[in-house]
């Protein structure tokens, strides 16, 4: 009798299947439908092809396009279709890494010519031929000896230098699709003819291994799909994205500038800084509510504060110095150690507890200069921080409550977000039981509160595991902005201490955590999402007042002062030109509300109002416009 596994499927269905079965044959018993869409499995664990056999009792996960590790498959897969047509057409170039990206993929080449748009659509030409031909994808594994050696003949040498920087007992493994011969860890999809739809979409350079002492290669990146109706919903995505560049979009509604005299220092204009100040004003308002008391702490601080709190060993490479009076100093890249500092300036009882400090805390954390990207990627920023210290015994209960502030927030500004955990880096500090208890305290919170939430190994603090919140704008892009992480390490360090119940000493444990993230990046994320169309509430001008002839100024100088008095923001439109140019213009700068003011208007103290995204809705009298625009401010509409 042949002998048989046990396989643990997804919603832990058990079935019973020959031994030497492989994935996808299991994959066709589920359903057709299934077989179809199945792109790579996850057996015990470990990625795999699809023709993997199962020697063993196996709990197996098929995935597919809709699961992350299935398209980062497909689209390394399409990474090696697209190696393979270049070496077709240019069979001198040298490979680089080929691998998948968020959103897609890219491959570096070393090739003395540069590429050009037209050598793209010559590959992408190429690509489509290879896909047609439905090659399969076939793993090969070889001996760290064999690899180079069949590198060497290949003439890949860098190829080969991955290979001799491998660990000693690394598994080393080809794939082969047609004539195309790759290393490659894989997984990769069954057979070339499953991608349906690409499109190559940019060229770069790019350091071999990203360090600047290596050769400059060429970078071709581009995305695929399954579906062509997927591919279409993507360009016409990114083309939407185009014109809701904050970059763009920021220089076109006056609101910040970037500089050469200070690349990564972003330059706030008037129109900038009331978005900023009202998201500041909403931002204290909230917190007072919730109990949180503000402090300022200074922005350069002794470089032995930032060796105690560790950062000087983890964080070095990201952070500015300086000296005074011939001692070390750093600008602080965090908030953190500055708010211990006055948590120790007194001694405090459980009966403070929970202790909220909150900050809008200038940071500076030094990026390299081709990451460096408008609002979203800068050198230095504001950080809406706090620091909650609390006895051990609080800690789910605050950790629920800062989720609950949250989810209040984004869901003003209309975001749907999803949570991640991040646990341990390998670059961290403390002991294994403390990471434990943190880690667990966070997921059982996160339980507790009904989240599904995604694992992200090694992605934590170096000092304690985190949540992270993922907001989705209103084209479906996701931005990482909030984060709660727990500390066990930072109250040790310091020698934290409160007066417990016993009237002994206790070490508290410290909440950190954010909601905008960066004030900066929160602006830019803003910007895109709304495509600069802010909520009332938000705008820098919400009403421009407009004047059909220059017999009106002094009546739209009323409506202006009636207006400013409830605390409007409003511009009155003097110049002497056709009404038609003024509106056009104020609808260019996005402005939710047009007052247009006449002989009609002045007689009866009304104005006629055009609403941004809505045109003409008629006359009012200024009072009901009044009252309309002030409902409509204070409840964030």
């Amino acid at each position: 009798m042949q002998e048989q596994v046990r396989v643990l499927l997804r919603g832990d269905e058990e079935r019973i299947y020959p031994k030497g079965i492989t994935v996808m044959d299991i994959a066709k018993d589920i359903s057709p439908k299934l077989a179809n869409e199945a792109l790579v499995a996850k057996v015990n664990g470990e990625l795999v092809d699809l023709s993997y056999k199962l020697d063993k009792d196996s709990k197996v996960e098929i995935l597919t396009f809709e699961d992350e590790e299935g398209r980062n498959a497909f689209r390394h897969s399409t990474s090696h279709v697209m190696a393979q047509a270049v070496k077709r057409l240019f069979p001198d170039v040298k490979l680089g890494i080929g691998p998948a990206i968020e959103e897609g993929f890219y491959y570096d080449f070393d090739r003395e010519e540069s590429f050009t748009p037209e050598d793209l659509e010559k590959i992408e030409k190429e690509m489509e031929k290879i896909v047609a031909e439905d090659q399969p994808f076939i793993r090969m594994e070889v001996t760290r000896e064999e690899a180079i050696k069949k590198l060497q003949e290949m003439g890949e040498p860098y190829k080969v230098e991955l290979v001799q920087n491998l660990p000693e007992d690394a598994k080393i493994s080809f794939y082969k699709n047609g004539e195309f011969l790759d290393l490659c860890a894989g997984p990769h999809i069954p057979s070339t003819g499953k991608i349906k739809a690409f499109k190559l979409t940019s060229l770069a350079g790019a350091y071999w291994k990203g360090d600047s002492r290596n050769k400059m290669l060429q970078r071709i990146y581009g995305t695929s799909f399954p579906k062509k109706s997927m591919l279409e919903e993507y360009l016409k995505n990114l083309e939407e994205a185009k014109k809701r560049d904050h970059r763009k979009l920021g220089r076109e509604l006056d609101l910040f500038s970037m500089h050469e005299e200070g690349p990564g220092f972003p330059f706030f204009h008037p129109k900038g800084m009331i978005l900023w100040n009202t998201l500041v004003d909403f931002w204290r308002k909230e917190h007072q509510k919730r109990g949180y008391q503000e402090i300022k702490t200074p922005i350069i601080l002794n470089e032995e504060l930032w060796k105690r709190s560790g950062h000087w060993d983890h964080y070095k490479s990201n952070m500015y110095f300086t000296q005074i009076d011939g001692v070390g100093y750093a600008i602080k890249p965090m908030n953190c150690p500055g708010g211990i500092l006055i948590y120790k300036s007194q001694v405090h009882s459980y009966r403070e507890f929970p202790l909220k400090l909150a900050e809008l805390g200038l940071v500076h954390r030094h990026e390299l200069s081709g990451v460096l990207h408008g609002l979203m990627r800068v050198r230095s920023f504001t950080q809406d921080d706090a620091h909650i210290y609390v006895m051990p015994s609080q800690i789910e209960e605050e950790i629920l409550d800062v989720i609950e502030l949250a989810d209040y927030i984004y869901k003003i500004f209309g975001f749907d977000y999803h949570v991640e955990l991040s646990t341990r880096p390998e670059n961290s500090m403390g002991p294994d039981e403390l990471w434990e208890k943190a880690t667990s305290a966070l997921q059982n919170a996160l339980e507790k509160k009904g989240f599904a939430y995604k694992i992200n190994e090694g992605d934590g603090a170096f000092y304690g595991p985190k949540i992270d919140f993922h907001l989705k704008d209103s084209i479906g892009r996701t931005w990482q902005c909030g984060t709660i992480q727990l500390d066990f390490m930072m109250p040790e360090r310091f020698d934290l201490t409160y007066i417990g119940p016993d009237g002994e000493r206790h070490r508290p444990v410290m909440i950190h955590r954010t909601i905008f993230g960066s004030l900066e990046r929160f602006i830019g994320i803003l910007i895109e999402h709304y495509a600069g169309a802010f909520p009332v509430w938000l705008a820098p001008v919400q009403v421009k007042v407009i004047p059909v002839s220059q017999k009106f100024l002094e009546y739209g100088r009323q409506v202006k002062r009636k207006l400013e008095a409830h605390d409007i923001r409003v511009e009155l439109d003097e110049r002497n030109e056709k009404v038609g140019y003024k509106i056009r213009e104020a609808q260019m700068q996005k402005i939710p509300y047009m007052l247009i003011v006449g002989e009609k208007e002045e007689a009866e103290g009304s104005v006629s109002v055009r609403i941004r995204e809505k045109g003409d809705v008629g006359t009012k009298s200024l009072e009901e416009f009044v009252q309309e625009i002030k409902e409509r401010i204070k409840n964030k509409e």
